[in-house]
């Protein structure tokens, strides 16, 4: 750690303590050089991943933006407000443990798509249907049989 007064680069931690908050770790300082004392503040640093878009531009992640896109899907659906936030909570959450610098909305749309299969599937064809871009009624049959297959119980 570079000291703010002389810009040596030796310093010494004379005492470290977890802040009042928790979230951080207080160093108190003193330079080898000037002799001068500072303190220090380690905090961690969650960076989310850029979403590349289908047209190669990049964008931030918005937990808004994935939250109206299950809202939208869900409309008039009976699913409460607390399981859609932990649906965006876990989207984020695979995003963040992925170690991704960039992710493509592709797979972000398979991380929604899996959410509202296990919330509720006839909003899992709702969003299917636009996401994969269904052309006619057979790929909505196809979509549907793959759901209950999927929910019928497997023999042992």
């Amino acid at each position: 750690m570079k000291c703010p007064f002389c810009q040596h680069d030796d310093t010494q931690v004379l005492d470290t303590r977890v802040s009042e908050e928790g979230d951080a770790i207080r160093r108190r300082r003193r330079c080898t050089k000037c002799d001068k004392r500072f303190t220090t503040y380690e905090r961690i640093e969650l960076v989310m991943p850029a979403v590349v878009k289908k047209n190669g531009s990049r964008t931030e992640y918005s937990s808004d933006k994935l939250r109206g896109s299950l809202s939208l899907a869900l409309r008039k659906r009976p699913v409460a407000a607390p399981a859609v936030d932990a649906a965006v909570a876990s989207i984020k959450e695979k995003l963040l443990t992925s170690g991704l610098r960039e992710v493509d909305t592709g797979y972000i749309g398979e991380l929604v798509m899996q959410e509202l299969q296990r919330l509720d599937t006839v909003a899992y064809i709702r969003f299917a249907s636009v996401y994969k871009n269904f052309e006619d009624l057979a790929e909505f049959q196809n979509a549907i049989a793959e759901v209950g297959e999927e929910s019928k119980p497997r023999k042992a």
